[in-house]
């Protein structure tokens, strides 16, 4: 913290060397009353409810065709540390970002470190910024931006420590790459935009007794389109991806993912209408793995906010078959009231040929801007789960109330602005 504390420092003292420094803040505490948020409620439980907050501290500054940026954060939750303690014993204060970006040219820029990948409609790549802890990478970013087209090429290089010999990446998981090259293009017309991706990553293999003893690694790549476009008055954006590749060091990945949404919005009050189907592989098992999975996109975004498919779980699974409208409400010019419903099906076939429908979730969310920088969120969720639910999720009872409830107020206000004091 006192090396914080000088970097800071340092930094104000230094503002004249810069043509601008500026120092914002996100401050959000959350609280969540879970009775079947993310899965189904078990018999004989309690709900779950909680206070959780980010505090993050952002650092922005540049000198001509420099770019520098550093972002500090905690994440906890209320109560986790004892008073008086002489620090935090749940070391919740972690580096988001850190990267330096260098203009080449006025075309060409090269951007380096702990860097927020968003792209689109973060379906594959994105921040996930309704997570207190976010999402970033480690790598190395070639940009590319002319006449409305741009392109950005990526390669990380993932260890957990330095090393004397060997380059083993011992953090598993399904997100935990050890390699990733991708490159996204994108264009612009008018009213019309279309985005190509293709992205490899590859993953530390294991084999053994104890799945301990590295042996290689395999790939897995993604590729596929985003677009938006207007039918008359009414807006459209699609998208369609496939996965190729290894899903483990033997298994063959064959999947694919396709989303079409329209919006109208003839006055104050917008309408959506979509379907999303993500491919998946039967429950009684196949010769491949046909489950596709958004990897590092911001997912609590689609498929509902209960979170019940591919927030950290739903992997290798029977994929889903999403249909989805929802109605925005505009009830001042400060407040608005989202009503969204979902109908869930399995995209693959469920053991003993069972009913494909999976349940309805109901999603209200309604957002209040206060004053500047300052915003109030109210969500509430209801999950209607059928029986097929329960063959996806353990065996859990679907008959018990799943609902979720939550507060969060949001405040970023910009600390110091170098600009605004010359």
């Amino acid at each position: 913290m006192k090396q914080i504390t000088l970097f800071v420092f340092l930094l104000f003292t230094c503002t004249k060397v810069f043509s601008q420094f500026v120092i914002d803040a996100d401050i959000r505490p959350r609280f969540e009353y879970r009775h079947g948020f993310g899965n189904l409620f078990p018999d004989d439980a309690k709900p779950a409810a909680f206070v959780e907050q980010r505090t993050r501290l952002n650092l922005n500054y540049g000198m001509e065709r420099l770019k520098v940026s550093v972002s500090i954060q905690d994440v906890s939750v209320w109560g986790d540390t004892r008073q008086i303690d002489r620090q935090d014993s749940n070391l919740s204060l972690s580096l988001f970002g850190a990267w330096v970006q260098y203009e080449m040219s006025e075309k060409w820029a090269i951007k380096l470190g702990r860097q927020v990948l968003s792209y689109d409609d973060e379906r594959i790549l994105g921040g996930l910024d309704w997570a207190m802890q976010g999402r970033f990478h480690d790598l190395v970013l070639i940009k590319f931006n002319s006449g409305g087209f741009k392109l950005d090429v990526g390669f990380a290089f993932n260890q957990e420590r330095p090393r004397l010999i060997g380059n083993d990446y011992s953090i598993q998981g399904f997100f935990s790459y050890k390699v990733m090259q991708f490159a996204h293009l994108n264009k612009t017309w008018d009213n019309v935009l279309a985005s190509f991706l293709f992205m490899n990553n590859g993953f530390q293999a294991y084999t053994g007794d104890n799945n301990d003893q590295p042996n290689g690694v395999f790939y897995r790549q993604t590729t596929g389109a985003h677009v938006k476009f207007p039918i008359g008055n009414v807006g459209m954006y699609g998208n369609a991806y496939y996965q190729s590749g290894k899903s483990d060091k033997n298994t063959t990945l064959n999947a694919y993912n396709l989303l079409l949404e329209a919006k109208y919005q003839p006055n104050k009050t917008l309408f959506g209408l979509g379907l999303e189907i993500l491919s998946g592989t039967d429950q009684d098992g196949d010769t491949q793995n046909k489950s596709f999975f958004p990897l590092y996109g911001t997912n609590h975004k689609f498929n509902g906010y209960m979170d019940y498919f591919y927030v950290g779980n739903h992997v290798n699974n029977v994929g889903l078959n999403d249909i989805y409208a929802k109605v925005v409400f505009q009830l001042s010019q400060a407040s608005n009231l989202l009503v969204k419903g979902h109908y869930f099906a399995a995209n693959a076939k469920l053991s003993g040929d069972a009913d494909p429908y999976l349940g309805t979730e109901v999603d209200l969310v309604y957002t209040h801007n206060l004053i500047k920088n300052v915003k109030l969120n109210v969500g509430y969720s209801h999950m209607f789960a059928s029986t097929s639910m329960s063959l996806i999720k353990n065996g859990l009872p679907n008959n018990n109330t799943n609902n979720w409830a939550w507060v969060q107020l949001t405040i970023r206000p910009t600390l110091y602005n170098s600009a605004n004091s010359k």
